[in-house]
């Protein structure tokens, strides 16, 4: 049964009920900490639903058993511990580039706006990364989070997030508009998903996707590709043993990472 103070104890947040950006940060990185995206062991037995969705049941097995989830489960979540704790909060919609070309839909990803004091935060708990640890306010000028770099590009019909490392160049997290959803807007993606997990296909780890953040940054292993970011700084590596991607797949999920 969902429960706002069973959560926030869950992602070390005891307490913290206030409505302001101070805890709204502290709400957002513990929970990137505590809770993994895991695009892993994602049960579709009772199929694919993005929409009617049993949130407390959800709840117990993503946040409170800490599976964690993918961006429906986590931001949704996220989105309704919000809501329970006085913020306003907007459901939004992005894609990223895999995603725009796999897909082909601008609902890919979940994620949520808060507007607080006159300002709008941009708020994700739910995308493996690398990406933002803390809110991102919505401005024009460049923002700094742990030695990484963000920025909202206007591309005219869309907004561009980008982000780039002490050392990389800018690269697009993934791109959104201000408009606002409803759950039900998922459900074309959601038809699009059962198709995909009906149709038969080789399981080589090339499907993993899973990542965590810590306290300077985040781990994230994309199939077999395994990178990590600390105070800016990006290694990535190919990983061609099997018994090492296990390992590094439990070592996030576990948050024995960082």
């Amino acid at each position: 049964m969902f429960d706002v103070g069973r959560y926030l104890r869950r992602i070390g947040c005891a307490g913290e009920t206030g409505v302001d950006i101070a805890t709204l940060r502290k709400l957002h990185k513990h929970h990137l900490m505590a809770i993994p995206y895991n695009g892993v062991t994602e049960n579709h037995e009772n199929g694919v639903n993005l929409v009617d969705i049993d949130e407390d049941a959800m709840f117990e097995t993503t946040v409170m058993n800490g599976q964690g989830g993918t961006c429906f489960q986590l931001n949704r979540l996220f989105f309704r511990l919000l809501r329970a704790l006085g913020y306003e909060v907007t459901l939004m919609a992005a894609r990223t580039a895999e995603g725009a070309e796999a897909f082909a839909l601008d609902v890919e990803h979940m994620f949520s706006r808060v507007t607080l004091d006159g300002q709008e935060w941009l708020v994700d708990v739910g995308y493996p990364g690398p990406s933002y640890i803390e809110p991102l306010l919505v401005t024009d000028a460049v923002q700094t989070q742990y030695r990484c770099q963000y920025r909202l590009v206007d591309r005219g019909n869309e907004i561009a997030l980008q982000r780039r490392g002490a050392v990389t160049r800018w690269s697009v997290v993934y791109t959104f508009t201000m408009e606002s959803r409803q759950w039900s807007d998922w459900k074309e993606m959601e038809d699009l998903l059962r198709e995909i997990l009906a149709a038969e296909r080789p399981r080589d780890g090339r499907e993993i996707l899973c990542g965590r953040s810590f306290e300077n940054g985040q781990a994230v292993l994309k199939g077999r590709r395994h990178l990590t970011v600390r105070d800016g700084r990006e290694q990535a590596r190919t990983i061609t043993d099997d018994n090492e991607h296990r390992a590094l797949i439990h070592s996030i999920l576990a948050g024995e990472t960082g």
